[in-house]
C-alpha cells in the first residue's frame, strides 16, 4: 500500500507533468492494465468467439447431417442387398444340383463386401466428426490470439508516442542529474 500511495505523491515531482502525470509504478499499474485489457476482451471478444462457435456447431451439424444421410443411404443399399440375397438364395435352391459351393462363395463375398463398405462409411463418419472438430477449436484458437495480439498492439501503440517518449527521457535525465549532485 506504501508504494501506491508513494507513486502518487511521486507525481508531483515530475516537472513537465503539472497536475496530470503517469504512474511508473509497474506493481501498482500492471493489475489496473491487465484488468483493463481483459475486460474489454472479454467484451469485445465474447461475441465474435461465440459467433464463430455457432458457426462452427452448424457446419459440424451439417456434416453429421450428411454423414447420416450416407448412412440412410448405406442402409438402403443393404436392404437391397438383402433383397439381393433372398434372390440369390431362391436361384440357389435351383440351381442346387449343379454348384452350390459357388453360389455359397457369392453369397458370403456379397455379405462380406456390404458388411465391410457399412463398416467403412461408419469410419469415414467418425474420422469427418473428429477432423470437423479439431478444426473449429484451431481456427477458434487463432481467431482469439490474433483479436488478443491485434488488441494489445492496439492499446500499445495508442499508449507510445514521441511526446511520451520525450517526456520520459527528460524525467530520466533529470533523474540521473540529481543522482550525480547526490553522489558527487
Amino acid at each position: 500500500m506504501k508504494n501506491v500511495n508513494d507513486s502518487f505523491v511521486s507525481l508531483g515531482h515530475w516537472p513537465s507533468a503539472g497536475s496530470f502525470g503517469f504512474n511508473t509504478d509497474i506493481l501498482a499499474t500492471n493489475p489496473i492494465n491487465l484488468s483493463v485489457v481483459i475486460g474489454v476482451l472479454i467484451f469485445f471478444g465474447k461475441g465474435v468467439l461465440s459467433d464463430l462457435l455457432d458457426n462452427r456447431k452448424q457446419r459440424i451439424l451439417n456434416t453429421i447431417r450428411n454423414s447420416e444421410e450416407l448412412r440412410e443411404g448405406a442402409i438402403e443399399q443393404l436392404e437391397k442387398a438383402g433383397a439381393h440375397l433372398r434372390k440369390v438364395e431362391m436361384e440357389a435352391d435351383e440351381f442346387r444340383v449343379n454348384g452350390y459351393s459357388e453360389i455359397e462363395r457369392e453369397k458370403l463375398n456379397l455379405i462380406n463386401s456390404t458388411y465391410n463398405t457399412l463398416e467403412q462409411l461408419e469410419n469415414y463418419k467418425n474420422e469427418t466428426i473428429r477432423f470437423e472438430q479439431q478444426r473449429a477449436i484451431n481456427q477458434v484458437r487463432q481467431r482469439v490470439f490474433q483479436q488478443a495480439l491485434q488488441g494489445a498492439l492496439g492499446t500499445l501503440n495508442s499508449c507510445l508516442n514521441n511526446e511520451f517518449h520525450l517526456r520520459t527521457i527528460s524525467a530520466n535525465i533529470d533523474m540521473l542529474g540529481a543522482m550525480k549532485e547526490i553522489t558527487d
